[in-house]
């Protein structure tokens, strides 16, 4: 893939990413026990929103990597085997690390 489509890309979902954080807010501090309780509904709430913020957070570093690999000059290529990774892959995750396959593997444990 060029770099500078990568780029933009990268770009593109780094903005999405920034977005979403931002929508998420800023961590709320530890609620008062004894209002857990009351508050079950929130509380949930608040622990899903922790959990997609620290998912969010993880894809951002992803995003980072590849920046990095672009400037190293190799974005595009497998983490893994070193093979290259398809554009059209790249295309739906600009932020890919591994093939296909290689990433269907380690999702299965076999990787």
């Amino acid at each position: 893939m060029d770099p500078a489509r990568a780029r933009e890309l990268l770009s593109q979902e780094r903005a999405r990413i920034e977005r979403e954080l931002a929508r998420l807010g800023p961590p709320e501090g530890e609620p008062d026990p004894r209002d857990r309780a009351d508050q079950g509904d929130e509380l949930f709430e608040e622990e899903r929103d922790a959990g997609l913020a620290e998912a969010l957070r993880d894809r951002l570093a992803a995003i980072e990597r590849a920046e990095g690999r672009i400037e190293e000059g190799t974005y595009g290529l497998s983490l893994k085997s070193g093979k290259p990774i398809p554009d059209a892959r790249l295309e739906a995750d600009p932020a890919a690390e591994l093939t296909v396959e290689e990433q269907r593997a380690r999702e299965l444990g076999r990787g």
